[in-house]
């Protein structure tokens, strides 16, 4: 069954706050091959300019989970999981993601659209401290495999 395109602009509460953890950040590093010291490094870091470990570019998908979870799991909009391919991926910085910061997710349905019998749904997500201060937007295309 297609999703339901009016759930376009539907926002979703914010998340909890999420602790950035410069061991995070090291271990996230470390698994994409990010070998930059600042991204390990406090001393390399504040070296440009940091007030700690800066994370990957794409650090936030981290960040975010929480986030795209309430849509997968939303039973009015009904995304079956077990045929979700990712498409797309996109980030706009504000400012980089540090060890330190407390981030939240305010995450909008941005665009839903029917292709070939798949589903298309694209996700915005504002990434912003406790505080208010916006750090990274990313949006997220998913594609929900059709039956046929």
């Amino acid at each position: 069954m297609p999703m339901d395109p009016s759930f376009v602009g539907r926002t979703y509460p914010p998340t909890a706050p999420y602790q950035v953890g410069r061991e995070k950040i090291r271990e996230f590093a470390t698994a994409i091959g990010a070998a930059d010291p600042a991204h390990h490094d406090p001393v390399a870091a504040r070296a440009l300019g940091h007030p700690d470990v800066v994370a990957p570019p794409t650090f936030p998908v981290v960040v975010s989970e929480r986030a795209s979870q309430r849509v997968f799991t939303d039973p009015e909009l009904g995304v079956d999981f077990s045929r979700v391919v990712h498409g797309d991926q996109r980030f706009a910085y504000v400012r980089p993601v540090v060890a330190g910061d407390e981030l939240v997710c305010h995450l909008t349905i941005e665009e839903i659209t029917q292709r070939g019998g798949h589903d298309f749904l694209t996700t915005r997500t504002e990434v912003v401290t406790t505080a208010g201060e916006p750090v990274v937007t990313m949006w997220s295309k998913i594609v929900v495999r059709g039956e046929g």
